[in-house]
């Protein structure tokens, strides 16, 4: 039995939306999951948080490379200065390093660095969906660069709407939002009345 009633789905004759299906007709309908309107909770102090957030990842992606550092420093002390051309491995290493970090803790499980997870924050997809390893790896690459590019700028967007998203956070279609207002409407929505 073939769905061709009128909720059928996809692009009508005259290329427009017919149902929730997405054809190259015709473009999808963006569908968003949180609305700052209708739950405020998810967005406040997201901001401030966001902030406390980066700078307790910095601290996270910085002890690997100063022990590195400090291992090459002494492993050339030891090896009479040979050990030395290791530093090299240094500058990759701090490029490598918070991509992979960034995209196994956004694509992981919690959808979170560890500095979000302090602070109770999660990211997704404006459809409501966790993060992946390649949309975290992007969403690092793209924030670096909006803040060696736009340092003041990056903050201001997020200002200036509802669901206080970045610059970075813009072109990903990503949000980030408080983990434990999630966490209770996903408990409630669980209870059997």
């Amino acid at each position: 039995m073939s769905d061709t009633g009128p909720n059928a789905g996809g692009p009508n004759n005259n290329g427009s939306w017919q149902g929730d299906t997405w054809r190259s007709a015709g473009t999808p309908p963006r569908v968003h999951a949180f609305d700052p309107y209708a739950q405020p909770d998810l967005f406040r102090g997201v901001l401030l948080r966001r902030v406390v957030a980066f700078l307790i990842d910095l601290v996270v992606l910085s002890i690997p490379i100063v022990l590195a550092v400090i291992f090459i420093a002494v492993f050339g002390v030891v090896t009479l200065g040979l050990g030395w051309a290791l530093f090299w491995l240094v500058s990759p290493a701090t490029v490598i390093w918070p991509i992979v970090y960034y995209g196994m803790s956004l694509g992981g499980p919690h959808s979170a660095t560890w500095g979000m997870r302090m602070m109770d924050l999660q990211m997704r997809t404006f459809s409501g969906a966790p993060g992946y390893f390649v949309l975290g790896a992007a969403h690092a690459v793209l924030f670096w660069a909006s803040v060696s590019l736009l340092t003041p700028l990056v903050l201001v967007v997020g200002l200036l709407n509802g669901r206080r998203q970045l610059l970075h956070d813009l072109v990903l279609g990503t949000v980030v939002v408080n983990n434990s207002v999630i966490r209770a409407s996903y408990a409630q929505s669980g209870r059997a009345y």
